[in-house]
């Protein structure tokens, strides 16, 4: 398994501290609205797979909407 992000975009209020604090600027907000309103955070199949897992997104995540998964090291 690789590095990558899980975004709940349902919890995500769209606020862009993510994509902010990205390093690689992975991280885009969605041109589609969720169900609360809001334009959520969203990451390309592609970006995910340049994902390093730094966790900075979720660190700043004032929502809890970001899950990161490290690749496991042997």
């Amino acid at each position: 398994m690789a590095n990558r992000i899980v975004i709940d975009e349902e919890l995500c209020k769209g606020c862009g501290l993510c994509a902010v604090a990205c390093p690689h600027d992975l991280i885009e907000m969605s041109i589609k609205l969720n169900k609360h309103g809001f334009l959520p955070a969203v990451i390309s199949a592609d970006a995910m797979l340049r994902c390093t897992g730094c966790t900075f997104c979720a660190q700043v995540c004032p929502d809890v909407a970001i899950e990161v998964y490290r690749e496991k090291k042997a």
